[in-house]
């Protein structure tokens, strides 16, 4: 006679279904990936890659999340593999020092993966913004590694701001820097909605692979103009603000909006030659809104003024939108056409969707754990952050509206929250992955889905669905 125990209570079935549908649509999502590697690497490999990213997901620890001893102790999956941390860690290993394949393959990957949301947007007669950004990954204690470089640290830099009422610390003669890597990045998004990753790069200035900021920035420029041409307004803050950057944009005929430091020389309407922010003083504002602050939603008012100006290393006319917003002033210098208050506008909601790229920059450091590697061998490291950049891109592909009562489901299952701000949060990326990871940590998936299983595979899989 069955006990009732022998049962799964409803909610442990919905639990249980949803954990099997997470990993077949992790699968899916790296599919074109995995059938590349297939050719490339040996098929065992290519399994070993797909429960990285799972390991990735559950096992969430900032200082110690890509440790590959950690990794390896949660590799589990498909049957009678890895049922040791020791076992698992070799697996990990032999898949980044494989000589056969590199992380072109996943730079490759996420291109195409970020042109189905520029084909999709263009069909749709959308704004393609394509933000870009620089920070650095921190190995203060590292000396050996290769691949390392002085880089400003951002964390001293946060550390030591003065609190009012708390803490006063006087500002440093000059910045900290510490052993590290640079990162540069680019997205796909829209004036809203979905983001997708376009490229990821990880790069040192000393060594055998040294290279420049500009250097770097123009080639991943070009791999990106290559792509998709003309078709993307690309946003720069102040640090691309240079007479020699512009020349480069120039060359490749991109369209663009930077935000400029308000010392720099421009010639305004009349051909004088005055600093950025010596045009336009004292003229009225033309235009004005309340907007929302990205950070509290409380809404604050904004002003705008805007007119043509030139500059000597650029042939083609440039226009100034000057924004005044919070106390300060932006001079966002455009290549757009501004013949109207909407145009102007747009070039502000534009250059504010660039802090989509800091939240990327600050989930990589505080929740994937990217400045955790500890491996010797830089093209080893650039596999493993790689890796993680693919889960960063599965995560986002989750939070697309056609899995919207998936997600819904394993938030009210593992990560329940009442407050009103967390049911209205349009990209809840923390609590997902969090979810995701009690999920598979209390029910564990079976992996197999596309690539061809083993036999203890398949009768598990058999067995969950009867």
């Amino acid at each position: 006679m069955p006990f009732q125990y022998d049962i799964l209570q409803p909610e442990e079935q919905d639990a249980q279904r949803a954990s099997q549908e997470l990993a077949q649509l992790l699968e899916e999502f790296l599919m074109p990936l995995l059938i590349v590697l297939d050719r490339l690497i040996d098929k065992r490999l290519v399994r070993t890659l797909v429960q990285v990213c799972v390991a990735i997901i559950r096992f969430r620890n900032n200082k110690q999340g890509l440790l590959l001893s950690e990794l390896g102790s949660y590799l589990d999956g498909y049957a009678q593999q890895s049922k040791t941390a020791t076992a698992g860690t070799k697996r990990v290993g032999n898949l980044l020092r494989s000589i056969k394949w590199n992380f072109l393959q996943i730079d490759h990957y996420l291109l195409e993966e970020a042109d189905k949301e520029v084909t999709r947007m263009r069909e749709q007669g959308k704004r393609i913004i394509c933000p870009w950004d620089e920070s650095v990954i921190e190995k203060a204690e590292s000396e050996k590694l290769e691949g390392i470089c002085p880089v400003t640290s951002s964390k001293a830099k946060r550390l030591q701001r003065s609190k009012k009422g708390m803490v006063f610390n006087f500002p440093p003669k000059k910045a900290i820097t510490v052993a590290g890597m640079q990162w540069t990045a680019a997205l796909i998004i829209g004036m809203e909605g979905r983001v997708k990753v376009a490229v990821m790069s990880w790069w040192t200035t000393r060594g055998d692979d040294a290279t420049k900021l500009r250097e770097q920035q123009e080639k991943l420029l070009r791999k990106v103009v290559r792509k998709w041409g003309d078709q993307l307004l690309h946003i720069f803050d102040r640090g691309a603000a240079s007479g020699p950057w512009i020349q480069v944009l120039q060359k490749l005929r991109v369209r663009f909006v930077i935000r400029w430091k308000k010392g720099h020389i421009f010639f305004n309407e009349k051909g004088e030659k005055k600093k950025l922010w010596q045009i336009g003083l004292h003229k009225k504002y033309l235009s004005h809104k309340e907007i929302r602050d990205n950070h509290t939603g409380e809404k604050m008012p904004c002003d705008i003024w805007w007119a043509p100006i030139w500059h000597e290393q650029y042939t083609y006319q440039l226009y100034l939108v000057k924004v005044r917003v919070n106390k300060k002033v932006w001079y966002l210098v455009t290549n757009e056409r501004i013949r109207t208050a909407e145009q102007a506008w747009e070039i502000v909601f534009a250059y504010r969707r660039r802090w989509q790229i800091e939240l990327v920059f600050r989930y990589g450091k505080s929740e994937l754990a990217m400045e955790s590697p500890r491996l010797y061998a830089m093209e080893n490291r650039l596999k493993l952050l790689g890796i993680v950049t693919l889960v960063y891109a599965f995560l986002l592909h989750l939070l697309t509206p056609i899995h919207g009562d998936l997600v819904e489901m394993i938030l009210h299952l593992k990560c329940k929250r009442t407050g009103k701000r967390c049911k209205k949060a349009i990209t809840p990326l923390y609590r997902l992955r969090w979810a995701i990871s009690r999920l598979w940590d209390d029910y564990r998936p079976s992996l197999g889905y596309l690539l061809a299983p083993n036999i203890q595979t398949l009768q598990s899989l058999a067995d969950k669905r009867c």
